[in-house]
């Protein structure tokens, strides 16, 4: 157990290293981008006092060592400070600060959506991957492993927008079950909520189940030449049971690991079909921030896509060792 949890800790914290790194390459990267960001606020008709005050109150005046620390240091408590479009409004109207909508307070109901439409995926996904790979493995080599094979690897080669697009067309216009465009908030309830996140739910799982597929396949295909696989077909054990009781069980460790990182792709792949769909999610106000130049926004949805990633990527590490006892036990 001592080297399980020792194991669990050096992953997080080279988890904890990863999101550091990141942290600076993103901040990095918006410090090297041209342009004066206290004029953008204010406009072309800014004064050199106004501009001036702009950048003393956003700490533009500071080194950059110390925005960053700056910046680290708020994320970490959960500020992200202030929007520059929030800013813009403030400047152009004068409203006060209490009027004044943080990053923050813009990207929880954000991310509670995102977080709304990658769990409905996975709830679709999981299961008919892990039908389609059991039963590909079952009738290997039949029509049926053959369709399979080529439906997930069609889905999976084809973009997200593609596919939202063709998704849109069969299931919205021209059979209108299902509303092309994903307007939702927080007044909906679940059901209706679910009915118009089901597009765009429907489009990550055409293009996430692939992986799971065919890992479930191989995975089991792997572990039917083993001895007790052999022995409980000696015995007369029907194939659907030697699969579900003996093979499934054995080969969790992959398969948990490739659905923990399909898990990680739903919520930080979603910017495309997010951006299709309107749908009101993080990858939308990522998009939307990056048109506006809204900087703190951008750095605020780009840490969070990275720590999403970085967390369900340590999830997997840890299910695997969990579920693979020469990985718990090494020599």
């Amino acid at each position: 157990m001592s080297g399980l949890i020792r194991m669990i800790g050096q992953r997080l914290v080279l988890g904890l290293v990863t999101l550091f790194v990141v942290s600076i390459i993103i901040f990095s990267a918006i410090e090297a981008l041209p342009g004066d960001f206290a004029q953008a606020i204010l406009g072309q008709g800014a004064t050199p006092e106004a501009v001036a005050a702009i950048r003393e109150s956003l700490g533009m005046d500071r080194s950059a060592v110390e925005r960053y620390f700056a910046w680290l240091g708020g994320a970490l408590t959960g500020d992200f400070g202030v929007s520059f479009n929030q800013l813009s409004f403030q400047s152009t109207f004068g409203a006060s600060n209490r009027e004044v909508t943080t990053v923050a307070d813009q990207l929880a109901p954000r991310f509670a959506n995102t977080i709304f439409l990658a769990l409905t995926a996975a709830a679709i996904a999981i299961p008919f991957a892990l039908t389609l790979g059991i039963l590909a493995a079952l009738y290997r080599g039949s029509i049926f492993d053959r369709a399979a094979n080529v439906g997930t690897l069609t889905s999976i080669s084809s973009p997200e927008f593609f596919v939202a697009y063709i998704l849109i067309l069969f299931l919205a216009a021209a059979n209108p079950i299902f509303p092309s465009i994903s307007k939702i908030n927080m007044d909906l309830d679940f059901w209706d909520r679910l009915y118009r996140t089901m597009l765009p739910a429907l489009t990550l799982t055409l293009v996430v189940t692939a992986h799971m597929m065919r890992m479930t396949r191989v995975a089991i295909i792997n572990l039917m030449a083993s001895p007790y696989i052999e022995m409980a077909r000696l015995k007369g054990v029907p194939p659907w049971k030697i699969i579900v009781r003996h093979a499934l069980p054995n080969a969790l460790a992959p398969i948990i690991n490739v659905i923990a990182l399909n898990l990680a792709y739903l919520i930080t792949g979603v910017v495309v079909v997010e951006v299709v769909f309107v749908y009101p999610g993080v990858g939308q106000m990522f998009v939307d921030a990056v048109k506006l130049r809204d900087m703190p926004t951008v750095q605020a949805c780009c840490l969070i896509f990275a720590a999403a990633y970085i967390l369900l990527n340590l999830i997997a590490d840890v299910m695997s060792v969990l579920t693979n006892p020469r990985l718990r036990h090494p020599k």
